[in-house]
């Protein structure tokens, strides 16, 4: 009972603090939808919500379309981008210290599967030397993947792939948020 009551509070200071987000509130007051990703939800945020995340935060992100249609491979969209995934990035500036801009999100153009972009579990970033540096001193280096990126893998299970252009990241967790 008193692991329930304290489970309780740390819950309601999280949500006091927006750092958690209750599936029924993001689908309430963000336009979230969830998803069932075997017995757990999966909270999705809409464009707006994840760029004011992302913004509050001091994340960047660009598009080389100029646009944020989820439709347009030239756009980058944050449409049903994984609260994880959101929370995951902004992660990953407070612990890198390091200027961080979202290149590729959720818009169609990225390859297909169940921890994809379009599924809201990848984000792509650019490659600035601070960033590199600290994922390559700070992650374990693993087996590149099959396409020939090299990959590491933090504590928190999200992996991080270094493509010809950008840092391709698998959030599966929020990276310790």
């Amino acid at each position: 009972m008193r692991s329930t009551a304290i489970a309780g509070a740390w819950a309601a200071a999280l949500l006091t603090a927006g750092l958690l987000v209750t599936p029924a509130a993001a689908a309430q007051d963000t336009g979230g939808q969830q998803t069932q990703a075997g017995a757990a939800a999966v909270t999705k945020l809409s464009h707006a919500d994840a760029s004011a995340r992302f913004k509050a935060a001091g994340v960047a992100w660009r598009s080389s379309g100029n646009c944020s249609d989820r439709n347009r491979s030239t756009c980058t969209s944050f449409s049903g981008l994984n609260l994880n995934s959101a929370l995951g990035a902004i992660t990953l500036k407070k612990a890198g210290g390091c200027a961080l801009t979202i290149t590729g999100g959720t818009e169609t153009g990225h390859a297909s599967g169940t921890y994809s972009h379009w599924n809201g579990y990848k984000l792509d970033f650019d490659p600035t030397s601070c960033l590199t540096h600290y994922i390559t001193g700070t992650f374990t280096r693993i087996a590149d993947r099959s396409d020939g990126a090299a990959q590491y893998k933090a504590a928190s299970g999200n992996i991080y792939a270094r493509e010809s252009n950008h840092w391709d990241v698998t959030f599966h967790t929020c990276g310790g948020c």
